[in-house]
Formats: structure tokens, sequence, C-alpha cells
């Protein structure tokens, strides 16, 4: 079950990460309209001594900043942390949003901006963030596989020994992602979109990665899963038996 959304952003701790002060102000009186708490930084470096002292909920990152700018912090909050990322810009170019979405920010919001829309976004992000971390402690079992969402491991039991499966990040997302329904027919598609989204992938690429996901899982003694359903795509197994 989830938690009841509807306040879930209420009292929520934004970090607005922006050097021009107007802007900022704007910023500040609609998050606070929304009962949510707003801490300021007018650099990169600023940025960076707030996450250490304040718990945060969100940033709102602008990309053109003093001392460090948008992709460094980006870079750096990476390294430790799934801590919601708007990226704020004045650049309207899809090379990047694609670059900032494929370092992990969450969303891009383009200046000018209707402060309204800003507010949506946040909330719509908070939301996932909410759904996502109320999932993400729930251990995936399926037959004797055990997927680990908070460490992003697979482990195959056999017998009284967990054996640890090496996986790449994409072979991991399409295993747990089809052990939440095993009888489902994933379009490749629909792969695609749920494990892989910030690249340009074809078809064959997601063959390619199932194929390799059920050579480990068979070098591991688990026959008979990731089957091809002809036309469409593929299911974790013909007959689900827990």
């Amino acid at each position: 079950m989830f938690p009841n959304l509807q306040h879930s952003f209420e009292n929520s701790v934004i970090l607005v990460v922006e050097d021009d002060y107007d802007i900022g102000d704007i910023l500040e009186k609609y998050i606070k309209n929304e009962n949510m708490q707003v801490i300021r930084a007018l650099d990169g470096q600023q940025a960076l001594e707030c996450l250490k002292t304040y718990s945060i909920d969100l940033i709102l990152l602008d990309i053109k900043l003093p001392k460090l700018n948008g992709w460094e912090i980006l870079q750096i909050i990476r390294q430790t942390s799934n801590l919601p990322v708007i990226m704020l810009t004045a650049l309207d170019d899809q090379v990047n949003k694609i670059m900032g979405l494929k370092m992990g920010a969450d969303d891009f919001i383009i200046k000018p901006f209707n402060p309204n829309e800003v507010i949506a976004r946040i909330q719509a992000v908070l939301r996932r963030s909410v759904i996502q971390n109320t999932e993400i402690h729930h251990v995936i079992r399926y037959k004797n596989i055990e997927i680990n969402p908070v460490h992003h491991q697979v482990y195959i039991s056999n017998g009284q020994k967990n054996q640890l499966i090496n996986l790449t990040l994409t072979e991991y997302k399409i295993l747990a992602l089809m052990a939440k329904t095993p009888n489902k027919v994933f379009t490749r598609n629909e792969l695609i979109q749920n494990c892989m989204p910030e690249s340009d992938a074809l078809d064959r690429t997601v063959d390619s990665h199932i194929s390799k996901l059920r050579k480990k899982l068979e070098e591991n003694d688990v026959n008979g899963l990731l089957i091809n359903v002809r036309g469409v795509g593929y299911r974790l197994d013909q007959n689900h038996e827990i």
C-alpha cells in the first residue's frame, strides 16, 4: 500500500539554488504558499554547505552558478544520493536536457517559467519520490530469486546458500520490473521506457539484454525464465508459481 500522498509534500524542505535574487524571491514566495519550507543558496559552494547542514527534500538547481555550476553540483550529489533534483536553465536546448537526465536530474524547467508550473513539477517529483522510497524497501522474491532494491542486488537461493549474481544496471532493472508481474507480457518498448529511458535503445538492444540476463540466470541453475512472446515481447514466466 502506498502512503496518502495528498499532503505528502507539505512541510517539505526545498533548496533553491539560484543566483538571481528576483527569481529566487518569486520561487520562495510560491513554494511557501504551498506550506513548504525554503532554503536559499546563491552559488554552488553555498548549495553544498546547505546539503550538509539541512535535511533537504528537493533541490531547484540553476545551471549557471558562481563557483560551482549546476552540472558539477548534480554530479557531486549523485555520487552519494538519490535526492530529487529539478534543473533550472535559460537554455532551451535538447542536448542539455538529455545530458542532465543522463546525469540523474529528475526534471527540467526552462526560464522564463510560470511559477505555478514550477510548483506542479515540484509536487510531481516529490510524489514520485515518496512512492519510490516506499517501494524501495520491499525485497522482491520470485521462486528462488531474491531482488534487493536498496542495493540493486540479485541473489539466487540454492539450498542454504544465497549466490549473488553479477548483473548490469539494465539487466537488474529488467529482472526487477518483470518479477513484480511474472505473467505480464512486456513489449520491447515498455522495457525500454521503464529500464532504459535515457537511451536511444532499439528492439534488438532489448533482445541482447534479455539474452545476457537469461544466460546469467541459467548459469545459476535458474531455467525457463524470460520467455519470448513472438511479435509482442517478453514475459518472465509461463506459469507463475511462488
